[in-house]
């Protein structure tokens, strides 16, 4: 009775939600081992490596891209989590094989592709070639439809010169994109600022001060990283 009611026994809710990041896990190895792209933090750690080398002093111009696939968990959900595997697989292909000599490709995570561009072409020149790839693009859905992608851009030294706060002004242009309905290149802009006094502690400014002091970067890039990292927590 015993082993007949293990087996009939409802998984719990720790028990799914274990299951589900097994199944992430697999998923994610199965899109990664087609591709071979560096994943995880290889995206960050490459970008600061060239953040702080001499590519500024040289001349060399430094710009990220970040690539989002269009209607993804319309594919997951309405075909199969197989099939957005394949759309996956395909668009990596697609983007590394298209990409300027000096231009390396990352998987970043879930749907999202980085790329890096280091060497001599400009900041135009590389969007006009990140419009490019978005408009040739041509991965169909299992129906027959044609696949989107949304990207945005940022330049490194013109934009922000450490890594967080680049990839910060690409996620937003990528944010604006998707907004705007997706299938757009935009590349980042300058943004408005709102005072900060009204919003914090006068404990949480003066900790913030020495932080900034210590790490010798301005205030506004701090908190607007760590206002990234809670976004990125609830999944804004």
């Amino acid at each position: 009775m015993t082993a007949k009611n293990e087996k009939m026994r409802p998984i719990t809710a720790e028990e799914h939600k274990e299951l589900g990041r097994i199944h992430a896990e697999k998923k994610i190895s199965a899109v990664n081992d087609a591709l071979q792209f560096p994943v995880g933090d290889a995206f960050d750690e490459e970008l600061t490596g060239i953040l702080n080398s001499d590519a500024e002093a040289n001349g060399e111009v430094v710009a990220i891209a970040l690539i989002d696939c269009d209607r993804f968990d319309h594919i997951n959900k309405d075909f199969s989590r197989e099939a957005g595997d394949q759309i996956l697989i395909e668009a990596g292909k697609y983007i590394r094989d298209n990409l300027p000599e000096g231009a390396k490709v990352f998987r970043i995570g879930g749907d999202e592709f980085g790329i890096i561009f280091r060497g001599t072409l400009e900041r135009e020149e590389i969007f006009l070639l990140l419009n490019d790839l978005k408009n040739n693009y041509s991965v169909k859905t299992p129906d027959g439809e044609r696949q989107t992608i949304t990207i945005g851009m940022a330049t490194a030294f013109e934009d922000a010169s450490r890594c967080a706060e680049l990839i910060r002004k690409a996620d937003g242009a990528l944010y604006r994109a998707k907004v705007a309905g997706g299938n757009k290149v935009t590349m980042a802009k300058e943004e408005k600022m709102v005072p900060k006094t009204s919003h914090f502690t006068q404990d949480q400014l003066q900790r913030l001060a020495k932080l900034s002091k210590r790490e010798g970067v301005g205030e506004a890039i701090l908190l607007r990283e760590g206002l990234d990292l809670l976004l990125k927590k609830y999944d804004i």
